[in-house]
């Protein structure tokens, strides 16, 4: 029977680490890898079976490419710290290892957003390749909405991955400043230049298409709410990545 291992990377996952852990105790295998956690995170990592590695971030792409390196399963399965596997999905991990049709495999995902798991605005069904033989795969090296590279075939799993994305407001707003960031020195770094007329563009497509398009009205407030924080958080990027333009381009 093949081996699987399970990765997870973390930071101040205090709140999540312990069930995340436990939904993945099917697996031979689970490494996590935490990059300077001050809430305690470590010490409930230490008191399960997972394998736990301290390091420095060096980005979410690079990160699980650590991770993946320090496994010695024949399988992977790149969990998030805010994700579950329930136990129907665990089943048909396993029997797809055991059946080794595809050497990678996408997950669908049900996500909540503050109070309500959400049903359309892009957010279902959320296919992501997470399940893959070890050697055929590797992550990109984007500092945020990295993905996974490889040019396997890909099957696909029915069973859905439970993703905690957003426990309520603040952490909204907390991610939104983050990814805007991140995703601003990613555009920045590959040379793409923005504006405020850009920036303002992006952030009404954003809403377009979030609401219209991928039919977030259908979720009622909470996808008018989702909708609005994917804009600002466009918004933010572009402005972001204006401002650092700006600033790089006075200092010649």
């Amino acid at each position: 029977m093949p081996k699987l291992s399970v990765i997870i990377i973390c930071k101040n996952e205090a709140i999540n680490i312990l069930d995340c852990i436990n939904s993945a105790s099917f697996a031979d295998e689970i490494i996590v890898l935490d990059s300077g956690s001050v809430d305690g995170t470590t010490d409930i990592v230490k008191s399960t079976k997972a394998n736990l590695l301290n390091t420095d971030w060096p980005g979410y792409g690079i990160q699980k490419n650590r991770a993946i390196e320090a496994s010695s399963g024949d399988w992977i399965f790149s969990l998030d710290a805010d994700e579950r596997i329930p136990e129907k999905l665990a089943n048909e991990i396993q029997d797809a290892i055991k059946q080794n049709q595809y050497y990678v495999f996408e997950v669908p995902r049900r996500s909540l957003f503050v109070s309500k798991f959400m049903r359309h605005s892009g957010w279902r069904p959320d296919f992501t390749k997470r399940l893959f033989k070890k050697e055929v795969a590797k992550f990109s090296t984007h500092n945020v909405h990295e993905h996974l590279e490889t040019s396997q075939k890909h099957g696909r799993l029915k069973e859905s991955l439970i993703h905690y994305s957003y426990r309520d407001f603040e952490t909204v707003l907390a991610k939104m400043n983050n990814y805007s960031t991140v995703g601003a020195l990613d555009a920045f770094n590959t040379g793409k230049k923005s504006s405020l007329r850009k920036a303002l563009t992006h952030g009404l497509w954003a809403f377009i298409h979030t609401y219209f398009i991928r039919l977030g009205f259908l979720d009622g407030q909470a996808g008018l709410i989702l909708a609005i924080a994917n804009a600002e958080s466009s918004y933010y990027k572009y402005l972001k990545l204006y401002l650092l333009r700006k600033k790089s381009d006075s200092n010649f």
